[in-house]
This record gives structure tokens, C-alpha cells and sequence, in this order.
């Protein structure tokens, strides 16, 4: 958890000048509002909505019930949200993905390579230092997740739906999610490795 919420305290600050950094290089100019209101949406809600929503179920029922019974109740929405998620990008993106699968293995080699690599030195430097499984998988898995249903947010409002900047974050979904579940796997597999 703590590593969750210093990952977005820190996209909640960097993502904004990251961006227009980046867009001002390729020599696209992007409103500052605009990015500020897509971190606002995106970012700024959901977390002050679990804050609240921590801090009043804690304060009214306490944190045993908070911890065992209310998040519990999530456990599915969790999973249907993100696959409606996906269902929802693919249905506006199918044509344009089917209609360019070079382009598609381009975006998609590069992320996937990301991926492994970013997750191997977190895992390792995690293993290294000595710190325990619990600690370590959760490290390697945020090291190398890319935010990508914000990056698509942003890349739709911005470009539009058909757009290749839309495609590039689309493919970013279609790669990072099965990769991700594959290292899931392999982090449970390899919990032997790390001395608790």
C-alpha cells in the first residue's frame, strides 16, 4: 500500500511537467490546463475518494472491519473493472489495431522488453538487500507497471480515439496486462528464493 500511494503521490507532482516536457520535445503543444485537469480526473479523485472513504469506514466501524469485511468486498470489482476497461478501449481501437500489426509488434517488443527488465533489477535489488517476498514481488510488479490507463485517458481526450497516439497507449494495455500476470506468476513461483 505504501508503495501504491508513493507511486501516485509522486505521478500526482511529476506527471504534468513530465508530460509537456516530452510533448514540447516531439514539438507538440499540449494546454497546461488540459494536463492538469487529466491528472485532476484521473489521479487526484480516485485517491481523495479512497482516502475518504478509508477515513470514514476506519472512524465509524474501525480497522479490523475496515481491513477483513470492508475491502474484502472488492475483491471482484477490482477484476470487472479493469476488464471492462479493456473491453471498452479495444471496442473503440479493434479496426485500428487490426489494421496495423507492424505497427502493433514496433510498440509493442520494446514494452514488453521494458517490462522484464524494469521488474528483474527491482526483484533482484529487492533479493538483494534482503527484503522479504511480500516486499519484493509488489516492488518489481509497481517498478514495472507504466500507468497506462492514464497515458490512454490523456492520449483519447487529447488526439482522439482513432488517433496513433490512442493506438501507442492501447497496445501499452494489450502488452502490459499479460506480461504483468505472467510475472505474477513467476514471483509466486520463485517466493522460495527470498529468506523470511
Amino acid at each position: 500500500m505504501v508503495q501504491v500511494a508513493t507511486n501516485d503521490l509522486i505521478i500526482l507532482v511529476a506527471f504534468t511537467p513530465i508530460v509537456a516536457l516530452l510533448l514540447g520535445i516531439g514539438g507538440i503543444e499540449i494546454p497546461w490546463d488540459t494536463l492538469f485537469l487529466s491528472v485532476f480526473l484521473f489521479v487526484v479523485i480516485p485517491l481523495a475518494g479512497g482516502i475518504l472513504t478509508r477515513h470514514q469506514v476506519v472512524k465509524t466501524k474501525g480497522l479490523d472491519y475496515f481491513e477483513k469485511t470492508f475491502l474484502p468486498k472488492f475483491n471482484g470489482v477490482t477484476i470487472g473493472g479493469l476488464l471492462l476497461t479493456l473491453m471498452l478501449i479495444f471496442s473503440f481501437q479493434g479496426e485500428v489495431i487490426l489494421n496495423n500489426p507492424l505497427h502493433i509488434v514496433l510498440i509493442a517488443v520494446p514494452l514488453i522488453l521494458q517490462t522484464l527488465l524494469i521488474f528483474a533489477i527491482a526483484y533482484s535489488a529487492s533479493k538483494w538487500v534482503k527484503l522479504p517476498h511480500q516486499v519484493a514481488a509488489p516492488a518489481g510488479m509497481i517498478g514495472a507497471s507504466n500507468f497506462f490507463e492514464l497515458a490512454v485517458a490523456v492520449a483519447i481526450t487529447l488526439f482522439g480515439a482513432g488517433s496513433p497516439a490512442a493506438l501507442a497507449t492501447v497496445v501499452g494495455v494489450l502488452v502490459e496486462v499479460p506480461v504483468m500476470l505472467g510475472l505474477v506468476k513467476f514471483a509466486n513461483r520463485t517466493r522460495g528464493w527470498f529468506n523470511e
